[in-house]
């Protein structure tokens, strides 16, 4: 729990490592000034690349560290310094795991998912083993790119076993990496005999993949927020997704969106953040609409995120709290999750243009 003089550790893997790509770092400036704006009732510790020396604004409640090395090396040396934290990181490379570990093992207090969450929920398909059968999920299977190419005849005899359960409607299947981030790297075979050995300039040997049945239909998600146990939906996000020589893009999204699903797909997100102990803080899961409505699911869960996503910089303009604040809060057990107000005050647009995050109120 903060208390009223302590201060709160904040940082955002790319901004505090040095990330130079711009695509990437107009959407994780966005984040970390969205999050800083929130903890303005707060001592807040930053810690920040030097890169951002000459042009990040004074904040009285903020005191700056600059650094020039990844934050996950700096971390391991500093983390014993603080008592709380909030922050923000994705995946890549099990960053959001290995930096939740350092900061539990140095007794760090987290207004964030727990590393034993943040490990299931990084790998798609210990995410499909943990949570209930209640929660549709496309069916999948892991695999190992092997060397030897054994992997193409396993993902044959795979399909030819999912298509006999259903030899009138032609089985399409999606391959991803076991963990990966904003749908990179996917490939969609329409049909089995699409399947070659080219795979391996993709997934090269060693690479472990989901391989999953396709489900055609609109890509949405659901933010929410959770005290650990109990978990609150704050919005149906449109998701802006773009599928594309064998590499999938995330371009941004739109909130509120409105579906006759909303309440399904509400219910889908809110069980399966409650059916993984440790979820808590900021969470988004990934789902889609089926468009075969004579499915018997008309909602899918795709993949749950343990962190701050892309939707935080649209929802933080235009919900009626403050959300940062109010995770700490219900965390540290100040309100109930039944006191928070989940109004939104209209609605507001993401997108990526070239290098940079636009947002724009609708």
């Amino acid at each position: 729990m903060i208390g009223e003089n302590d201060s709160l550790l904040v940082f955002e893997y790319f901004t505090a490592s040095g990330e130079k790509d711009k695509c990437i770092i107009s959407e994780a400036e966005k984040l970390i000034f969205s999050l800083l704006d929130d903890l303005s009732e707060f001592k807040v510790d930053l810690v920040i690349n030097k890169s951002y020396e000459n042009i990040l604004k004074d904040l009285d409640n903020v005191n700056i560290t600059f650094i020039d090395e990844n934050i996950v090396d700096w971390l391991k040396i500093n983390a014993e310094n603080f008592d709380n934290a909030i922050f923000i990181s994705a995946e890549n490379d099990n960053n959001l795991y290995n930096i939740t570990k350092i900061l539990e093992e140095n007794n760090v207090n987290l207004y964030t998912s727990s590393s034993d969450a943040c490990l299931i929920s990084s790998d798609k398909f210990k995410t499909y083993e943990s949570l209930p059968n209640n929660i549709p999920q496309p069916r999948s299977f892991r695999f190992k790119i092997d060397p030897k190419g054994y992997w193409k005849r396993a993902i044959e005899n795979l399909h030819e076993k999912w298509q006999a359960e259903d030899p009138l409607t032609p089985l399409k299947l999606i391959i991803k990496p076991l963990i990966g981030v904003d749908c990179e790297d996917i490939v969609i075979l329409e049909n089995i005999d699409d399947l070659s050995y080219d795979l391996e300039n993709i997934f090269p040997p060693g690479s472990r993949i989901i391989v999953q049945e396709y489900i055609e239909g609109k890509d949405i998600s659901v933010s929410l927020i959770s005290d650990g146990k109990t978990a609150i939906p704050i919005s149906l996000n449109e998701q802006f997704v773009e599928l594309k020589n064998d590499k999938g893009t995330y371009l941004g999204g739109k909130l509120p969106y409105e579906s006759k699903y909303k309440q399904e797909a509400f219910e889908i997100a809110k069980n399966a953040v409650e059916s993984i102990d440790g979820l808590k803080g900021f969470v988004g899961v990934d789902l889609i609409i089926n468009a075969d409505e004579k499915d018997i699911y008309s909602v899918y869960l795709l993949e749950i995120n343990s962190r701050f996503t892309t939707p935080y910089v649209g929802l933080s303009k235009i919900a009626k709290f403050n959300i940062g604040k109010t995770i700490i809060d219900l965390i540290d057990g100040k309100i109930g999750i039944d006191e928070v107000d989940i109004t939104l005050d209209g609605g507001v647009e993401f997108k990526k243009s070239g290098d940079s995050l636009e947002i724009r109120r609708i």
